[in-house]
C-alpha cells in the first residue's frame, strides 16, 4: 500500500506539472494567442498523462485521480482499503506537482489563481469531461483492456480540452492544485467547489451507466 501510495503521490505531481507548466510554457511562447496557448498544454497534457499511465499502472493502477479511485473501489470491496491513501497521496501530489512547476517557471511558489471559471455552462463541462473519463477508465478496466486504456485516456483527454467548456479538469485533485496557481492553467479557490461538484457528478453519472451496461453484457 505505501508503494502504491506513493507512486499515485509522484504520478500526480508529475501531471500537475506537466498541467501547469505547459500551460506557462505556452502563454508565454504563443504571443498572445490563447488557441495556440491552449493547443501546447492539450497535447503536453495528453502525452504526459500517457507517459505516465505506462509508468505507474502497473505500481498503482495510475488513478491519480480521487474519482477514479473511488469509482474502481465501487465494484471491488478489497479495493476500498486504498480510497483514503490513495485520496491523501493524489491530493498532496498535485500540490507539490503546482509548486514544482512554479519554482521551474521562477513564478513565487506559493500564490492562489485569480481565474474565475463560473456558471451553468462552465458546470456541464465538468460533469460531460468527467463522465466520459470515468466511464471510459471503468469500462476499460472491467473488459481488460488495459492495453488500450493509456493511449484511449490520453486522447479523451486532449480532445476534452477543446470540446468542452471548462477545458477538462475533470480532477479534483487538479482543481485543487490549479487554484494553487495565478497562471494560464489556474482556477480561483471561490470557483473551484463548483468544478468539484460538478465532477462528482459526472463519475457518479458514470459509474451508474458502466453498472447497466455491465448488467446488459451478463
Amino acid at each position: 500500500m505505501l508503494r502504491s501510495a506513493v507512486a499515485e503521490a509522484i504520478g500526480t505531481a508529475l501531471l500537475l506539472a506537466a498541467v501547469i507548466g505547459s500551460g506557462i510554457m505556452g502563454e508565454r511562447l504563443s504571443g498572445g494567442n490563447v488557441a495556440i496557448a491552449l493547443l501546447a498544454n492539450a497535447i503536453a497534457t495528453g502525452g504526459a498523462l500517457y507517459a505516465l499511465i505506462v509508468l505507474f499502472g502497473p505500481i498503482s493502477g495510475a488513478h491519480f485521480n480521487p474519482l477514479v479511485t473511488i469509482a474502481l473501489a465501487a465494484g471491488d470491496p478489497a479495493g476500498r482499503r486504498k480510497i483514503a491513501p490513495y485520496i491523501a497521496a493524489q491530493l498532496a501530489g498535485a500540490i507539490v506537482g503546482a509548486w514544482l512547476a512554479h519554482f521551474m517557471f521562477g513564478l513565487p511558489i506559493l500564490e492562489l489563481s485569480t481565474k474565475a471559471r463560473d456558471g451553468a455552462g462552465l458546470w456541464m463541462g465538468e460533469v460531460v469531461a468527467t463522465f466520459g473519463l470515468v466511464l471510459l477508465i471503468v469500462v476499460g478496466v472491467r473488459r481488460a483492456a488495459e492495453p488500450a486504456l493509456p493511449s484511449a485516456i490520453a486522447c479523451y483527454i486532449v480532445g476534452a480540452y477543446w470540446f468542452t467548456s471548462s477545458t477538462s479538469f475533470a480532477n479534483p485533485a487538479v482543481t485543487v492544485a490549479r487554484a494553487l496557481s495565478n497562471t494560464f492553467a489556474g482556477i480561483a479557490p471561490a470557483s473551484a467547489p463548483g468544478f468539484v461538484v460538478a465532477q462528482v457528478v459526472g463519475a457518479a453519472l458514470a459509474v451508474a451507466v458502466a453498472r447497466f451496461c455491465a448488467a446488459g453484457e451478463s
